[in-house]
């Protein structure tokens, strides 16, 4: 630091502190430094909770699904891009998107709705449903699970760990998370699809991949420097055991 002496009107004053540019350089680059260590975690905690608040809202639509079913004797058909949020067909039977359709918000009665009534996660992307059409349409037709029995009912909805070795009806061997699930719901993360351009998250339909069968994909996220390139997908399933369990409560089954 340099001190500055006044010696104006020929009095020699007190000495004002004061700072070279340099000093100054020094300081904005430490506050610089400083404050990108501050904002780097508060961007990781707003995906964070962006993504907390996500999952949190894909339980409530897997419990609005579970209570859908309890009223109606079936499970909610998928919307379709046209149906504004609504159930395609209305009224259930052979849905017009099994595997590919969005969550039918309007018809469940949820809250979190862009402007046309389609569910939406928190970076505001639609949340996609699949469902089963297994047992001839019986899980989305009214008293169709209860007519087929429960001995007889066999959803056949997939969750792989990876893509890799996957078919249109297999995971590759040791792979698969869950089988016979009669609906998936998930959300396609910060990305929207747009930027996940890898083999994993082609699996589950989205803004850049038409996939359409009854097997997706679910991990942790990973960045495009992955073997199977980048995934932020957060995706969840209906247990069949708790579907049925709960339609038994109801009245529903047997």
């Amino acid at each position: 630091m340099t001190a500055i002496v006044s010696t104006s009107s020929g009095n020699r004053g007190p000495a004002v502190a004061g700072f070279t540019l340099i000093e100054v350089a020094i300081a904005v680059f430490i506050m610089t430094l400083l404050l990108g260590g501050i904002l780097v975690p508060l961007s990781t905690q707003v995906e964070q909770r962006k993504t907390s608040e996500t999952q949190k809202y894909l339980e409530e639509i897997k419990e609005a699904l579970i209570g859908f079913a309890a009223s109606n004797n079936r499970l909610a058909c998928p919307a379709s891009a046209a149906s504004a949020g609504v159930e395609s067909p209305s009224g259930g039977g052979a849905c017009t998107n099994n595997y590919n359709g969005f969550v039918p918000a309007v018809t469940l009665g949820l809250a979190v709705v862009d402007s046309q009534g389609f569910a939406i996660d928190s970076w505001g992307n639609r949340i996609r449903y699949a469902v089963t059409n297994a047992n001839t349409n019986a899980f989305t037709t009214t008293n169709g699970m209860s007519t087929t029995g429960l001995t007889t009912l066999a959803p056949n909805l997939l969750i792989c760990s990876t893509a890799t070795g996957i078919s249109g009806s297999s995971c590759a061997g040791g792979t698969a998370l869950a089988s016979g699930v009669p609906a998936v719901i998930y959300a396609t993360g910060k990305n929207g699809g747009y930027g996940g351009t890898g083999l994993d998250e082609a699996a589950n339909p989205n803004a850049n991949s038409a996939n359409n069968d009854r097997v997706f994909v679910s991990h942790v996220p990973a960045p495009s420097s992955a073997a199977n390139g980048e995934f932020d997908d957060i995706v969840t399933w209906l247990s069949p055991n708790v579907l049925y369990n709960r339609m038994v409560a109801a009245g529903r089954l047997p």
